[in-house]
């Protein structure tokens, strides 16, 4: 009994009525409204026609944001109408529009957090937790711990859906770490509804009631936090086998407008299957539980009430289906991990070999540098060579011109004697003439 409404509010943590809906990509007020109420019931089919034509403006006005709202609408209709592939097509389009734009990234990781949810959702653990790890890879890369709280939440709801609870709580709290070094608060009470989510199914209901109620402190800021914590407080009055207190909550819900609208149909199901039940019309719930959606969810609860019901071989076979089930689920989940261990090998031999390429390119740069810088101390050592054999030359050339000036300066002087010598010799021989 404990263990149906637990699966049960599972369901309900994949909802996306976000604490807040926040004009992150700066659109104008108009186009804005009409986003905010379509996001105020996501899972109305109608989102689709207002998708489009948001879409439509984008094309029309080139501009790639009213395309992400649009898209953003889009998927949560496609998972609750099982058109995966068009949800997987509407993400997969947000990453290309967006996917470089880092100013942008609050609008991106709440983004892809939803769609994460929704795989864990239809069992797609694996593909959930790779969008997670790439979250995680570029909150810490931009230094954005919004994107880590993020992506320890997906992997703490993964973890929770493999029944791991110790692990699920760990990365929770986590997630609660980087919520407040994010001041992103209004995350919080989504948190503590998870932990107490971990909490029921570990049996410790006191204190599921205590995150319950950290989380109802938000409901004065945000009115969206009220439906998340009635469902919330079900769950745990169900779990802990408190009727009364289980049927005021479950008729306040039916009584919320927003119970249809922010709520898939399994989850209103089994919500009504855990009343009857409590109510003791097992039969009217057994005939109930054959319309939902998952065979898990089928056999879950056909278990439970064919046990009350005393249809103890009844029971068996659902159980038995139950269990292979699980192990078909733990077959795919061991070779999810293994696929997922294989990709990050590959990765981390992809990185390993570009860590390589770079330091050859760094070592052949370096010796490019050095063959340059060899060959331009060379060119420098030729010139200085070659210089000092031209000035050596030069003064060669000097000395053997000082030389030569002053060997032609000494004849000249000699030159100049002798001519004085000359004068003297004719000036005597005047002299002697003229006495005779």
């Amino acid at each position: 009994m404990k263990r149906a409404l637990t699966l049960l509010l599972m369901v309900f943590l994949c909802l996306i009525s976000q604490a807040q809906i926040v004009n992150r990509l700066r659109v104008d007020q108009v186009t804005f409204q009409r986003y905010a109420r379509g996001r105020m019931q996501e899972f109305n089919p109608d989102n689709l026609t207002l998708a489009d034509s948001l879409y439509a403006e984008g094309v029309q006005k080139n501009d790639f944001r009213y395309k992400c709202l649009a898209l953003s609408l889009e998927f949560p209709v496609c998972y609750a109408t099982e058109d995966y592939e068009r949800m997987d097509a509407a993400v997969q389009e947000i990453k290309e529009l967006i996917g470089d734009r880092k100013d942008l990234r609050e609008f991106y990781f709440p983004t892809l957090h939803e769609y994460c949810q929704f795989l864990v959702h239809i069992g797609r653990s694996g593909d959930a937790l790779l969008e997670a790890r790439s979250m995680e890879r570029i909150a810490s890369a931009e230094k954005k711990p919004l994107g880590k709280m993020y992506s320890y939440r997906i992997i703490g709801l993964i973890q929770s859906y493999r029944e791991n609870h110790y692990l699920a709580v760990q990365n929770f709290e986590k997630a609660m770490k980087f919520s407040k070094e994010a001041r992103a608060e209004q995350d919080l009470p989504n948190l503590y509804v998870l932990m107490a989510q971990e909490c029921i199914y570990m049996e410790d209901f006191a204190k599921a009631s205590d995150y319950c109620a950290m989380a109802e402190q938000y409901q004065e800021f945000n009115d969206a936090i009220r439906l998340k914590c009635l469902m919330t407080r079900a769950a745990i009055c169900y779990a802990w086998g408190r009727k009364d207190e289980f049927q005021k909550y479950y008729r306040e819900l039916k009584a919320d407008l927003r119970y249809p609208h922010q709520t898939d149909a399994d989850t209103r199901t089994e919500m009504d299957i855990c009343y009857l039940r409590s109510l003791g019309l097992l039969n009217q719930a057994l005939s109930l539980a054959d319309s939902l959606g998952t065979s898990r969810a089928r056999m879950e609860q056909k278990h439970g009430l064919y046990a009350e019901l005393g249809a103890y071989n009844q029971a068996y076979l659902q159980l038995a289906g139950l269990m292979s089930e699980k192990d078909s689920t733990y077959i795919k989940v061991q070779n999810e991990d293994l696929a997922i261990m294989d990709a990050e090998m590959n990765n981390a031999q992809l990185r390993e070999e570009a860590q390589r390429l770079q330091a050859r390119n760094q070592i052949t740069i370096l010796l490019g540098f050095l063959f340059m810088f060899a060959i331009a101390f060379l060119s420098i050592l030729v010139q200085q060579w070659r210089l000092r054999e031209n000035l050596d030359q030069m003064k060669k050339r000097n000395t053997e011109m000082l030389r030569a000036r002053r060997a032609y300066q000494r004849a000249l002087d000699a030159k100049e004697a002798e001519n004085n010598m000359k004068i003297k010799i004719l000036q005597n021989r005047k002299s002697s003439t003229i006495k005779l």
